[in-house]
């Protein structure tokens, strides 16, 4: 468990999420095809219940909730003071294991606590490199040896092509945010409005690759989350119909891989484990005592 001054997480973020309804965004428009995309991404690499599940970040509860369900023991930390007790009214002692405030740099767990551990948001707020390694080191670090982690990470292109989707160019101001995201991964929001997000950092995809391998995760892959699907100006009826949404799911599999194209989608997600080399020693089942602080 790390020690020393705890990090503090940035006060603009905490204020945007304590006033934005983060707990319905995938719930609506083409979130919902993010929603479903990385739920099937943690089906096909998640060890199968009843795992210990830490979901860092776990906002109000959309994934940990989900798995909880399927019988995972699932334990919900996140920065945000409104997020987690959303999280913990939605949820409750019958459905979590826990639910803590908690920062992704000083995770308050013990070495090797959860077999699978979700890192699905903050990587987004992290915009120093040095943030972000601290981030994955304690993934790392909270990870059972062989133990998976999903880290997700927000395109470098996200902006420009959600600029041109909802036709955001005709705020001259939105221009300038683009060329700084485009140019540095630096994403920063001077305006009064909400729909152009918050502090962030957007990765490239072979950026996010290699940032998790420097922490020592032995990478899997990195994973277009949503491809081009959620570009699409009529995606609320093809979404409604079953036949055209399995299209748009089709799509999104189908070239989730693909080099050339990983970062049309929205999000990426970086699927690696904990080598199980990092193992010495460790002997019996995991006691009740090993929860979050």
């Amino acid at each position: 468990m790390s020690h020393g001054r705890e990090p503090a997480p940035d006060p603009e973020i905490l204020e945007y999420y304590a006033r934005i309804p983060e707990e319905t965004r995938l719930e609506e428009g083409p979130f919902q095809l993010e929603r479903v995309r990385t739920q099937e991404l943690i089906e096909r690499h998640a060890p199968p219940p009843p795992a210990r599940v830490l979901d860092v970040g776990g906002g109000a509860g959309a994934y940990a909730l989900w798995l909880a369900r399927r019988g995972y023991e699932v334990h919900l930390l996140d920065a945000s003071p409104r997020l987690v007790e959303e999280a913990r009214r939605r949820g409750g002692a019958a459905h979590l294991a826990s639910c803590a405030l908690g920062d992704a740099r000083s995770i308050p767990v013990p070495d090797a606590f959860a077999d699978l551990l979700l890192l699905l948001g903050p990587l987004y707020h992290l915009t120093a490199r040095e943030d972000r390694a601290k981030a994955l080191g304690e993934a790392r670090r909270a990870l059972e040896p062989g133990g998976v982690l999903l880290a997700a990470a927000i395109s470098r292109y996200a902006s420009a092509l959600d600029g041109l989707c909802r036709d955001l160019y005709r705020d001259p101001r939105f221009e300038a945010i683009v060329e700084r995201d485009l140019g540095e991964g630096q994403h920063r929001n001077g305006t009064e409005r909400d729909d152009f997000f918050t502090t962030s950092y957007f990765h490239r995809p072979d950026e996010l690759e290699s940032e998790v391998a420097d922490a020592g995760l032995a990478l899997d892959g990195v994973y277009g989350v949503e491809g081009p699907g959620w570009l699409l100006p009529d995606f609320e009826a093809r979404w409604a119909d079953p036949r055209r949404r399995e299209d748009l799911l089709r799509v999104a599999r189908q070239l989730e891989r693909e080099p050339s194209i990983l970062g049309v989608s929205a999000h990426l997600i970086a699927v690696a484990r904990r080598p199980v080399e990092d193992l010495t020693i460790h002997s019996g089942p995991r006691s009740a005592a090993r929860r979050p602080a």
